[in-house]
């Protein structure tokens, strides 16, 4: 169970473990290198890695929110404490956006076992060398 997760956060499949899944930081492959695996299970899948993607930036916000408050009570720094807070709200979901997607894949494994038809969306097409010509060779 735990093995899904931590194969997540490693931005590989969290089914068997390979990789790696993404192309960019933002682009994942529409199947898994290794087992083929759809990443992208159902229409409209991704609602749930935005959900999760949201659910980290407010924890971020609360952690934020209560260790500034801690390290500067009785007297906090509004100002710096605003430009932070707006600051930490525009990198943290980019930063987290990933691994929202694969978390959020890692949960839905655990409560939807893979099915046969899980595995048949297509693979990442390979690339190809260009042919030589024949007269190339002489």
């Amino acid at each position: 169970m735990l093995s899904h997760f931590a194969r997540a956060l490693r931005l590989h499949c969290p089914h068997c473990g390979g990789g790696p899944i993404f192309t960019s930081w933002s682009r994942l492959l529409p199947a898994c290198p290794v087992c083929g695996l759809g990443l992208e299970r159902d229409q409209g899948y991704w609602v749930g890695a935005y959900f999760f993607n949201l659910m980290a930036m407010e924890v971020a916000f609360v952690v934020w929110f209560v260790g500034f408050l801690l390290a500067t009570w009785p007297d906090p720094p509004w100002g710096l404490f605003q430009a932070i807070t707006i600051l930490l709200m525009v990198v943290v979901p980019f930063v987290f956006f990933p691994f929202s997607k694969t978390l959020f894949l890692a949960f839905d494994l655990l409560v939807r076992p893979p099915e046969a038809g899980d595995f048949a969306a297509p693979r990442e097409p390979a690339r190809r060398l260009p042919r030589s010509s024949p007269r190339d060779a002489s």
